[in-house]
């Protein structure tokens, strides 16, 4: 009953905007129909008549105009705070680092899209996520949905990173095979063979330790930058295929990095930031722009945000045709000694970056 009455109610106020014209509408016809004057075909009463009915009219326009208004507002709020939901605000600092993120979503009216990110302090270290699901806009969120979840909860439950991505792999399938099924549904329940086959996510998982140790695990994403007086990939290897296509190897490669001192930053990104193109077909310089960015050191995360979000709006006149997400990350902890080897792993991390882009 009380559910009922609620939501009379909100269907009330919905359309209370309508009723003001409806009843000068309804005044209009019985005068014209009822009152002696109105049938006059004299001149004044033709265009006393005229007024009446035109501005019984307007009225409606308005107010059906108004009431449109009033339910894109709500929808949009609705959209907002689902948007939210999936793909949280960051908080400005976790755990010492300084975090800053942004989306560009190629979708019209919509603020994520096929692209994820999230970042969590965990007993393990600083835990960070980065994918991009094969195609872009609203199709792509069920699989957004299910990786975020699934790295929400395993990123606290794993100590290793390889476990971490066991997880996240079994809740794509888990979404894949249910998602096949709602759209097949002649196969009567049963277990598709290939589910959703040429559905795919890339994806970056990262940990940053107490001291700055960095390991990662790769499946076929863009590595990100370290950000120190110059930009550098944080190329360590040759990353794993991306999620779904292919099982995930019984032994999980996890790449040791060079650890991020103090007042050094990471830039994460999505494939979407190197392959957007102007009107020309000219690829965004993200490289170059982040070597001049990382020219003033320390970095404002937020400032590197900005600037680059700026730039692929200026390069892509507004219209990026891919989902594109950023993040970026600095060590604000204070500096500890170095520790033995961590010289040789830093000059081995550069000659593997020189090489690779070479």
């Amino acid at each position: 009953m009380i559910l009922a009455g609620g939501t009379g109610d909100t269907r009330a106020r919905q359309l209370l905007p309508l009723a003001l014209p409806a009843v000068w509408g309804a005044l209009a016809v019985v005068w014209k129909l009822a009152c002696p004057i109105a049938q006059d075909d004299s001149m004044a009463p033709r265009v006393t008549s005229s007024i009446v009915f035109f501005s019984v009219g307007a009225g409606l326009v308005l107010g059906a105009r108004r009431h449109l208004a009033l339910q894109l507002r709500q929808i949009r709020e609705v959209a907002h705070a689902a948007q939210q939901v999936l793909l949280r605000p960051l908080p400005p600092r976790i755990d010492g680092l300084a975090i800053a993120a942004s989306q560009l979503s190629a979708a019209r009216g919509a603020t994520v899209g096929g692209d994820l990110y999230e970042a969590v302090a965990t007993p393990y270290g600083v835990r960070v996520v980065m994918g991009d699901v094969r195609g872009h806009g609203l199709s792509a969120l069920g699989a957004v949905a299910a990786v975020l979840g699934s790295f929400r909860e395993a990123a606290h439950d794993e100590a290793e990173l390889a476990g971490v991505l066991r997880r996240l792999e079994r809740a794509l399938q888990r979404h894949l095979r249910e998602r096949s099924r709602a759209e097949h549904p002649a196969s009567g329940g049963a277990e598709p063979d290939c589910p959703m086959a040429e559905e795919f996510v890339t994806l970056l998982l990262l940990e940053i330790g107490p001291e700055g140790q960095l390991s990662a695990v790769n499946c076929g994403h863009p590595w990100p930058y370290r950000l120190d007086r110059r930009a550098e990939p944080l190329s360590t290897g040759d990353p794993l295929p991306p999620l779904g296509p292919f099982p995930l190897p019984a032994d999980i490669p996890v790449h040791t990095c060079a650890r991020l001192l103090p007042s050094e930053a990471l830039f994460l990104h999505t494939d979407g930031a190197e392959d957007a193109r102007d009107g020309g077909g000219a690829f965004f310089p993200l490289e170059e722009l982040l070597a001049e960015i990382a020219d003033s050191s320390p970095v404002s995360p937020a400032a590197v945000i900005r600037r680059v979000h700026g730039a692929l709006l200026r390069h892509t006149g507004g219209r990026p045709t891919d989902d594109i997400a950023l993040l970026v990350l600095r060590n604000d902890r204070a500096r500890v000694p170095a520790q033995p080897g961590e010289a040789v792993l830093r000059r081995r991390t550069r000659t593997r970056s020189a090489a690779s882009n070479r």
